[in-house]
C-alpha cells in the first residue's frame, strides 16, 4: 500500500492535535513534520516543543520528521525524545553523512535521506542500504505550496532501479512537494511509495477523498 503522509505545514495549527487526528481518521498513514532552521533553507518553521505537544495529543500517529536543517548530528536526540519514528536529513546538509546516520539509527529511530532537485539520484546510492528511506523532494524545500516539478520522476526512477539492483526492496522512496490526486501517479509510476501532500489533503473539501485518490495512484 502507498503511504500517505499529510504535511501539517499546510493544517491549522490552531488546532494541530485536532487536524492530525482528522487526516488519520480519513485514511493518512503517516504525519510529516516539517523542520526549517532558516540556515539550510530560507524559512523557519516547526521545532521540538510543537513535536513534544503532539506527540502527546496523538500519541498513536507515525511521525515522520524531515529536518531542513544545518546539523543533525546535533538535534536528532531531542526529535527522537519529542516522539520522532522517522527522522530524515539531507545530503547537502553540511555534516558528516555517516555520523548522522549512524546517530539517529543509534536512537532506535528509522532513518531517511533526502535529495534537494538539484542533486543528482547518484550521489545517494552509496547510503541505500543504510537508510530506511529515500526523500525525493518535487520542489524546492522551504515553502509549501509550491508547483510540482515533473522532471524530478526520472530521479524517483532511477533511484528505484538501483534499489532493486541493491536487493533492497523494502526501501521507501518518498516525495515531496506539489503532490495532489493528480501528479501522485507520475511519480507512484516512477517507483515512489509514499506521498507527502500539503495543502491537498489539509485544504481539500474532502480530505478522505483526497488521501483515497492518491492511495488509487
Amino acid at each position: 500500500m502507498n503511504i500517505i503522509a499529510p504535511s501539517i505545514l499546510a493544517a491549522d495549527f490552531s488546532k494541530l492535535g485536532e487536524e492530525c487526528l482528522d487526516v488519520l481518521e480519513k485514511g493518512a498513514q503517516w504525519i510529516h513534520f516539517d523542520v526549517m532552521d532558516g540556515h539550510f533553507v530560507p524559512n523557519i518553521s516547526v521545532g521540538i516543543p510543537v513535536l513534544a505537544s503532539l506527540s502527546k495529543a496523538v500519541p498513536d500517529a507515525f511521525y515522520d520528521v524531515h529536518l531542513m536543517i544545518d546539523d543533525p548530528v546535533t538535534y536528532s536526540p531531542d526529535f527522537a525524545a519529542a516522539g520522532a519514528d522517522l527522522i530524515t536529513f539531507h545530503l547537502e546538509a553540511p555534516c558528516d553523512t555517516m555520523a548522522a546516520i549512524e546517530k539517529i539509527r543509534a536512537l532506535g529511530c528509522r532513518v531517511g535521506l533526502a535529495l534537494k532537485p538539484g542533486t543528482p539520484a547518484e550521489e545517494i546510492y552509496p547510503y541505500l542500504p543504510l537508510v530506511d528511506m529515500a526523500l525525493v523532494m518535487t520542489v524546492e524545500p522551504g515553502f509549501g505550496g509550491q508547483k510540482f516539478m515533473a522532471d524530478m520522476c526520472p530521479k524517483v526512477a532511477a533511484i528505484k532501479a538501483r534499489a532493486l539492483e541493491l536487493d533492497l526492496a523494502e526501501l521507501i522512496i518518498q516525495v515531496d512537494g506539489g503532490i495532489a490526486p493528480s501528479t501522485a501517479p507520475q511519480v507512484a509510476a516512477a517507483g515512489a511509495n509514499c506521498f507527502v501532500a500539503g495543502s491537498s489533503v489539509f485544504g481539500a473539501a474532502d480530505r478522505r477523498a483526497a488521501i483515497s485518490d492518491m492511495q488509487k495512484a
